[in-house]
């Protein structure tokens, strides 16, 4: 008998104060196969809220929010057991003293949102071609 592996979409969370860049990544998204945007925030209190309601495999992070920082979110994640696998943070505070602490926080990416914009949309691909499924 051989094993049924159960394919599953990687839900990713995008977490950003600025409603034009939300609205161009969520287009870019959503053309990405086996995704699912399950869901977008602006401030530090309902990025976290909404992780807590659900397993998200990638969060998209800026550092500066409406409410809150991206810093924040990341030490959230940290003491909870509900950590995504990739964290993507994209923002326009490029310096290196931001890029060391969120990577000692868990960040797996540090993207400046100007220079590495595109290669968002590429980094999901590539994640999501190598995503195995939980059966």
């Amino acid at each position: 008998m051989g094993v049924q592996v159960i394919s599953r979409r990687l839900k990713v969370l995008l977490v950003d104060d600025s409603r034009m860049l939300v609205e161009r990544l969520t287009e870019a998204i959503r053309q990405i196969p086996a995704i699912d945007l399950v869901g977008t925030a602006d401030t530090e209190a309902s990025a976290i809220a909404f992780a807590r309601q659900q397993a998200i495999d990638v969060i998209i992070l800026d550092l500066q929010l409406k409410r809150g920082t991206g810093f924040g979110v990341m030490r959230a994640l940290n003491s909870a057991p509900w950590r995504p696998r990739i964290l993507v943070v994209m923002t326009n505070y490029d310096l290196p003293e931001y890029k060391h602490a969120a990577l000692a926080l868990g960040a797996t990416h540090f993207f400046d949102k100007l220079r590495d914009y595109d290669r968002l949309p590429e980094l999901i691909k590539e994640v999501s071609a190598e995503h195995s499924p939980t059966p």
